[in-house]
């Protein structure tokens, strides 16, 4: 029986290469998304196997798409698509419930390994992330490592994008009301006073890109 894979990439060359290369090899792409929110929607509608998706998104980021996926379909496995080897950003991956991380600069042959691998409930790094580091984010998965929620997180990504109060609400299915209580919280929690403050933040813990 073939895997069943939920692809999301914001670059439609790169989303639709990978594709190519999955239906090749007997993977069964069920559907595609250019940004996390679509990619998290999409897993929880069709319960795919796996979900491949980038790191940087618009909208939810790979990470925060991830830890939503881990909450409303435990049995879909997420591998990480990433340019960025990052021991911080593993390590938040890991806490969020990603089980494979391929390097886009590694071959085909890693990703083909990387999901055959997690599907079966195992955990695969490709090139670039050690085993240490691998054992690493594990041991630290179990404690809080954020002064952020999850949705704190996705009010400062949004935000970051230029995503007014009002969108925020609408994106995320709160009031606005809600949205600004957010927003106040998450800047007293980083001692940030603008939105130049949170877009720095945002960057740095690589929420967005620059």
């Amino acid at each position: 029986m073939s895997l069943r894979v939920v692809l999301a990439d914001d670059h439609p060359m790169l989303r639709h290469g990978v594709r190519a290369l999955l239906e090749r090899h007997g993977v069964e792409v069920v559907a595609e998304a250019s940004d996390g929110r679509a990619a998290a929607a999409a897993t929880r509608q069709l319960h795919p196997d796996v979900a491949v998706l980038d790191i940087m998104m618009p909208l939810l980021n790979g990470i925060d798409a991830a830890r939503e996926i881990a909450e409303t379909c435990p049995d879909t496995q997420v591998v990480l698509l990433t340019a960025l080897d990052q021991e911080r950003l593993v390590t938040e991956a890991v806490s969020a419930g990603v089980r494979g991380f391929v390097l886009k600069t590694q071959a085909e042959e890693d990703l083909l390994q990387a999901i055959e691998q997690v599907s079966r409930g195992g955990f695969y790094a490709g090139g670039g992330v050690s085993q240490a580091v691998v054992e690493a984010c594990r041991a630290a998965a179990a404690q809080d490592r954020g002064h952020l929620t999850p949705r704190e997180r996705q009010v400062v990504q949004l935000v970051a994008e230029g995503k007014s109060t009002k969108q925020v609400a609408a994106l995320l299915g709160i009031t606005i009301k809600t949205a600004e209580f957010h927003r106040a919280r998450v800047m007293k929690k980083l001692d940030v006073h603008d939105v130049a403050g949170l877009v720095r933040y945002a960057i740095r813990e690589g929420l967005v890109t620059p």
